[in-house]
């Protein structure tokens, strides 16, 4: 990592442990650096400098993705093979392992190294910004532009791009659990603290990485990219991409099929040695038998799966930070998301002005709303960037051009937050006395005001009831004040309402009936009042199970909200840890559950579900903090993805089934013969010829329809079942290669060489076409059809399969020419063969769908510090183009809680 060490060079002028201690003016005054900022020319030459403020980038490695490949159990127990035939003296057995391992790790390759590709170019779009002071005026730029002197504002809700010195503060909390392990938020504010101070005790400092909780500063930059503390630690750490559900499944069916293959393959060898046969010749053959057990292109299959799908959610404009977040993507059956921009336009308008106090006009209410504003009043008329949507909407509207911000004097404000729900300002009308005016959600405004109106209620029902959002205003004289703190907030006096609307979208129905028709129940989590969610709901046709309030669920015990959450359909007026709350217990009662949420107060959440989806107009901390992003925010999108994952899931399967019972069938069916013959029913080159021949056919997998009973619920894997279809089709393949083994023997009276091409041919032609019937619970053809892609692979193995023994190669292999008889018989036996696979699969999926699944107990997989530092880094990246501070793959996602979560419907690992 050259780009590193350069980097790592550049000290700073001054650590963030010095800059803690040391005064403002000498922190400024060592950095080179002042109150404005850099210049434009001064960051430039910085940057040249000490590179990139960047952890890591998104560039695709491929000596990385070609290290993955080997990950496989499967392709492990095929290189210990191949160097023991090498060693043995089998150059034959060694080559067509090799190609074996050369296709299988080629493909592999091929397909991830081009969807991380895909995904390099999405994660390219999706950038995190920070106001920064250059040439004495504020602007947008890259985090990843950042260097050490340059002055950055934050608020609420923005993820530290830098250690940074404290310079002015109001309310700042910070969230640093992720450096600190400490639940609490840490305050801050400019004062310098004493030397030798503990991390977690820099109070006047910043760290990349962590969150602001409430309030808002400026601060100073100190550190950037692997020199901030975070930085530092996420390098250490490297890349630990901790595993999925999915990921883990695979690895339980290779090992039960490394268990399979020992088993049969050490009884098969002390067999032979008992019959005294050569050692060396039994060890080859039980190798070949331990390598034919194998799916050995199933690392293959699933990585072309898994590239197909990304490339599909490519083109829909759908990041998945890792590929096998689209399979998490098709395991969900929960949805749980925001309102506002999913089920509505997310274009909130200003309607109009309601006075609850006689005295003051729709005029005096609306000036009242303006001035209970956290931005300067002059920056928030000249432009609506940076406020909130209902401020935009109030400051877009037309009565707001009369307004003159030169009239008032704004002398304290307390910052909204997702507790108190509510934005206050302390302010004087031209030099007149001080006034305090709260604006915020109803409920907690109404709850600090005395003297109310009965008629109030009624009036905000009203609103409600029609699906207004509503916000009130009250206010107080707060002569003598000059500071504000939420204590202060109270004896406040209803001004009014000012309504808003936000209509819902014209494609939310057909979004909503297309997750209902793939059972995915859709719930809204809203911070909005109960009434104007359920009236949204009303309006797009969506039946509701109930709703709960913020106030409900915290009365609540965790029994009784996870009983109560599964029927409730809406969760209104709740804060983040009450949705956070909500998902952590559904996914406790056996839901697979995904959360799409786009705000501050949506992070902790996404970090909860089993899937986060965020988009890409989100906040950083919900982008930070989800799986998926979507650059367009929209559930049909969504949809598509869900598809797309169960599809892969469901090909995957199809493969996983044929191979398992194919391989077993024909793998004991040759244990057996080796031992009843006196010779071998097949070489070691030729049974692994016939399954490179037999898996290469079956590579157009991923690309093969399918139905559409198959998506509409999430399967899972599930070994026992993999387990007993394997115990009960591999012996049907058994019974059909000792029937070949008679009438090769007792009817054409056959040579060895004739035996094994007789079998060779017949194994190929019967495993080959049994995709046909395994990839569908329908009858074959008639009402299912498989996609041309696999028809013409698996046809096109079958007819070499039966040219090799009557090629010119057929000596070199070993085969013998077959009298033209055998092939009528194997017409026939072929027909009947697939008439008993179809009838026993009818009969095995019956009982299959009878039984009742067996839930396991859940098990919850905590997330540590470590993790949510892995996943974080990736926040701090750069695009492939720009200069690299270390080359670690695609982006970072933290840890899927791969537990099984209870109950579930109904587990289906079939095709």
């Amino acid at each position: 990592m050259p780009e590193l060490d350069v980097q790592e060079s550049h000290s700073p002028p001054v650590t963030i442990a010095d800059a803690a201690r040391l005064p403002l003016n000498e922190v400024l005054e060592q950095l080179g650096s002042s109150v404005d900022g850099l210049s434009g020319a001064e960051a430039a030459k910085r940057f040249a400098e000490v590179g990139p403020n960047a952890v890591r980038t998104h560039r695709a490695s491929g000596w990385a993705v070609l290290g993955r490949q080997f990950g496989s159990p499967i392709l492990i127990l095929l290189l210990i093979t191949a160097g023991l035939s090498l060693f043995l003296g089998d150059a034959t057995n060694s080559i067509v392992i090799g190609v074996i391992l050369l296709v299988s790790v080629g493909l592999g390759f091929s397909n991830e190294f081009r969807a991380e590709r895909a995904a390099e170019a999405l994660h390219s779009r999706v950038t995190h910004r920070a106001v920064v002071v250059r040439d004495g005026s504020a602007g947008d730029v890259d985090v990843t532009a950042l260097v050490p002197g340059d002055v950055v504002h934050l608020g609420i809700g923005a993820i530290i791009p830098a250690d940074m010195r404290v310079l002015t503060a109001k309310d700042l909390l910070c969230d640093e659990s992720i450096l600190t392990g400490e639940s609490l938020p840490a305050g801050k504010d400019p004062a310098p603290v004493p030397g030798g101070a503990a991390l977690g005790d820099l109070t006047s400092c910043l760290f990349m990485g962590t969150v602001i909780q409430s309030g808002n500063c400026t601060g100073v930059v100190v550190a950037t990219g692997g020199r901030a503390e975070f930085g530092r630690i996420a390098l250490g750490l490297g890349q630990r991409q901790p595993q999925t559900e999915f990921q883990l499944g695979l690895k339980r069916f290779s090992y039960l099929l490394l268990q399979v293959a020992i088993a049969l393959t050490s009884l098969i060898f002390i067999a032979n040695l008992l019959l005294h046969r050569p050692v060396i010749e039994s060890l080859l053959f039980s190798l070949a038998i331990a390598v034919g057990i194998t799916p050995q292109l199933l690392p293959a299959v699933v990585s072309t799966s898994l590239a197909t799908g990304t490339r599909q959610l490519a083109r829909r404009k759908v990041l998945v930070k890792r590929l096998v977040c689209i399979e998490d993507l098709g395991d969900m059956d929960i949805l749980v998301t925001d309102k506002t921009g999913t089920l509505t336009e997310g274009r909130i308008s200003f309607t109009g002005a309601l006075p609850a106090t006689p005295g003051i006009s729709d005029g005096d209410l609306l000036t009242l709303g303006l001035l209970a504003t956290e931005a300067e009043y002059s920056e928030a008329k000249a432009s609506a960037v940076g406020l909130n949507p209902l401020d935009a909407a109030l400051w877009a509207s037309a009565q707001a051009a009369a307004f003159d911000p030169a009239r008032y004097e704004r002398l304290d404000v307390i910052d909204f937050d997702h507790q108190r729900r509510r934005t206050s300002v302390l302010v004087r009308d031209a030099g007149g006395p001080a006034r305090m005016i709260t604006k915020g959600s109803p409920e907690d405004v109404l709850a600090l005001c005395v003297d109310t109106p009965a008629s109030v209620q009624a009036l905000l029902d009203e609103q409600f009831d029609a699906g207004s959002r509503v916000v009130a205003v009250a206010t107080r004289p707060a002569a003598g004040l000059e500071d504000m703190t939420p204590a202060d907030e109270k004896d406040l006096v209803l001004a009014g309402f000012l309504i808003f609307l936000d209509r819902p979208k014209a494609n939310a129905r057909a979004s909503l009936d297309q997750l209902a028709a793939l059972g995915i129940t859709v719930k809204i989590a809203t911070g909005d009042n109960a009434k104007v969610a359920e009236k949204v709901c009303d309006e797009l046709g969506v039946l509701s199970g109930g709703t709960l309030t913020g106030t409900e669920v915290e009365a609540m015990s965790d029994a009784e909200l996870g009983a109560a959450a599964r029927e409730a359909s809406i969760f209104a007026r709740v804060s983040p840890e009450q949705k956070a709350r909500i998902i952590r217990l559904l996914r406790k009662s056996g839901g697979a559950v995904g959360f799409m949420g786009d705000g501050v107060n949506d992070a902790l959440a996404l970090h909860e579900a089993d899937i986060g989806i965020s988009v890409d107009s989100a906040t950083d901390v919900a982008k930070d903090a989800a799986d998926v992003v979507l650059l367009d925010k929209d559930l049909g999108v969504l949809a598509e993805g869900v598809m797309e994952g169960r599809r892969i899931f469901a090909n995957t399967i199809k493969y996983v089934l044929m191979g398992t019972s194919s391989n077993f069938g024909n793998m004991f069916s040759a244990a057996t013969a080796s031992v009843v013959l006196s010779f071998l029913p097949m070489l070691p080159g030729q049974i692994l010829l016939n399954n490179l021949l037999y898996d290469t056919g079956q590579l157009a997998i991923p690309g093969d329809r399918v139905d559409k009973e198959q998506l509409l619920a999430p399967s899972h894997w599930n070994i026992g079942f993999i387990r007993r279809f394997m115990f009960l089709f591999g012996p049907i393949s058994s019974l059909f290669d000792f029937a070949t083994f008679a009438l090769m023997l007792f009817v054409f009276d056959a040579v060895p060489g004739e035996f094994r091409a007789g079998w060779f041919i017949e194994s190929i032609a019967t495993q080959t076409l049994i995709i046909f019937a395994i990839r569908t619970r329908r009858v074959p053809f008639f009402r299912s059809r498989p996609s041309l892609g696999l028809a013409g692979a698996s046809l096109g193995v079958v007819a070499l399969g039966i040219f090799l023994p009557l090629s010119p190669l057929a000596g070199v292999l070993g085969f013998d020419p077959l009298p033209v008889p055998f092939f009528l018989a194997l017409l026939g036996m072929t027909v009947v063969y697939l008439v008993l696979v179809e009838t026993a699969k009818r009969w095995f999926f019956s009982r299959a769908a009878q039984q009742p699944a067996v839930p396991k107990p859940p098990v919850v997989r905590r997330r540590g510090r470590t993790h949510h530092i892995a996943r974080r880094a990736a926040r701090f990246s750069i695009p492939a183009a720009g200069p690299l501070l270390t080359n670690r793959g695609p982006g970072q996602r933290r840890r899927r809680k791969t537990g099984h979560k209870g109950p579930r419907p109904a587990t289906v690992s079939g095709g």
